[in-house]
């Protein structure tokens, strides 16, 4: 039930509002414009002002001016027997939502609080919405404290509160688009709007037009004047996402936004200037992409002003606990159980597995144990195949470790070598190869396009085509 303060020296009216305002289901809380107006602004809890301007105790000016300092979000309406220009103008610019005189109109009154009722609830929401974006885009949200994380954290609180043009690159999984949340969340443009867009998710025309935009006629289909996501974005941030994967044309336009900070709607001519920061982010290797002509080298230094690399989970293992008990305390809440423990030898597992979809595949194998596992602890039957049986690749010979030893590049031999003799064995067979080095299709497929294996030449390929590797650019 909505609370309503109704402060006026004359009792008539503040009896005359209390029985039509109970009548529509509002508490009401009355005070006849003494002093201690204050204190019940400053101590109850109210939704909503109705008070005289004119009183002999208070200046109704000075109640407005006080709820507006304590209570800013609560609406109020002002009520006067001396209607003027000049105080309707000064009650609104103080913040009043609207102006009434004395004799009113009781049902005009009943608008006026339903309206104001409801504008309060949409700024609480509005309010509560970027308090839950600025939390959920917190640093709080990207989990994890090794050596790695921590850099990407120092990076982040550096470049945030400028408005340079920022990179972010790394697998998919990895948490691109936390840390662009993190990036707007920790800056000046908070309070504004963060626009995200998938740039390999729409058709060159389509992504044009959510870009930049399009006027009424402009293509089939477009039958009204409409928006692109840079204006609006504006005063606050645009994230491209997988900006990789744009067509030259697009390329060019986004850098002339850049050099310019104007755009221009599909099918206008006039100069829109727009004030946005950018965040892009992308999976691929750009220098590689601007050497096979697929992406100007002029637009790469445009989004390159900052970059910001986001680690591979393999390359901070140590985090992998602290993810998994994250990820375990939001799944069994938002399944309504208890949050659930894990067999000692269930970490090993996940520690050892090589994650080749990051912290997004440890996230969604962790929602799949909270759902399948009945009991309090999860145990090695709760796991997937391919992590189980991750552990139960051959073992290698110890290499000398002699200067210049690096682990990394040792293991991403020893991996290759295993795929390539899977390779020969299984004849091309991509599902015969997953089962005999134990890995899913998926992280075969991710594995073959990593180390740019081709597929066995001279071998009759068994089973289905489709299990064929195809040629790694088209992984």
């Amino acid at each position: 039930m909505n609370t309503v303060l109704i402060v006026d020296d004359e009792r008539s009216i503040v009896e005359l509002l209390t029985v039509v305002l109970k009548k529509e289901g509002y508490a009401v809380l009355s005070n006849p414009g003494a002093p201690s107006v204050f204190e019940d602004i400053e101590q109850k809890d109210i939704d909503l002002l109705i008070c005289d301007i004119k009183m002999p105790q208070v200046d109704g000016m000075d109640v407005l001016r006080r709820l507006k300092e304590a209570k800013p979000t609560v609406p109020a309406i002002m009520i006067t027997a001396y209607a003027s220009v000049k105080q309707a103008v000064e009650a609104l610019r103080l913040g009043a939502l609207d102006y009434l005189t004395k004799p009113f109109d009781i049902d005009e009154l009943k608008i006026l609080v339903a309206n104001g009722l409801e504008h309060r609830r949409l700024l609480e929401e509005n309010r509560i919405l970027k308090q839950t974006f600025r939390e959920e885009s917190s640093f709080e949200n990207m989990i994890g404290k090794s050596r790695a994380m921590r850099e990407v954290y120092g990076l982040i609180e550096k470049v945030a509160s400028t408005d340079s043009t920022v990179l972010i690159t790394g697998e998919s999984g990895t948490g691109k688009e936390l840390a662009a949340r993190a990036i707007h969340a920790n800056s000046r443009r908070k309070e504004r709007a963060f626009v995200s867009i998938n740039c390999a998710a729409l058709p060159e025309n389509l992504l044009e037009s959510e870009l930049f935009g399009h006027m009424k006629g402009s293509f089939t289909g477009a039958v009204s004047d409409k928006k692109g996501m840079f204006e609006t974005a504006s005063a606050g941030t645009i994230f491209l996402d997988e900006v990789g994967e744009t067509s030259p044309w697009t390329q060019v336009k986004l850098f002339r936004v850049l050099q310019e900070r104007t755009i221009r709607r599909v099918g206008g001519n006039e100069e829109i200037a727009v004030d946005v920061r950018v965040i892009a982010a992308t999976n691929q290797n750009l220098r590689k992409r601007i050497e096979e002509g697929k992406f100007r080298e002029e637009l790469f230094y445009r989004l390159n002003v900052i970059s910001v690399d986001m680690p591979a989970l393999r390359k901070r293992t140590e985090d992998i606990p602290v993810l998994v008990q994250h990820f375990l305390r939001k799944h069994c809440e938002k399944m309504g159980r208890k949050v659930k423990r894990m067999t000692p030898d269930v970490v090993s597992a996940l520690m050892n597995y090589s994650w080749p979809g990051n912290v997004r595949e440890l996230e969604n194998v962790v929602e799949r144990m909270c759902a399948v596992e009945e009991r309090e602890t999860i145990t090695m039957g709760s796991l997937p195949s391919d992590i189980v049986n991750a552990g139960a690749l051959p073992a290698m010979g110890s290499p000398a470790l002699i200067p210049g030893f690096n682990l990394e590049t040792h293991l991403d031999k020893v991996a290759k070598a295993y795929i390539q003799e899977a390779a020969g064995a299984a004849a091309g067979n991509m599902r015969r190869m997953a089962e005999l080095l134990g890995v899913s299709y998926r992280s075969l497929r991710y594995l073959i396009k990593k180390y740019e294996i081709k597929p066995v030449r001279g071998v009759e390929p068994r089973g289905d085509s489709r299990d064929l590797p195809p040629e790694p650019t088209e992984l």
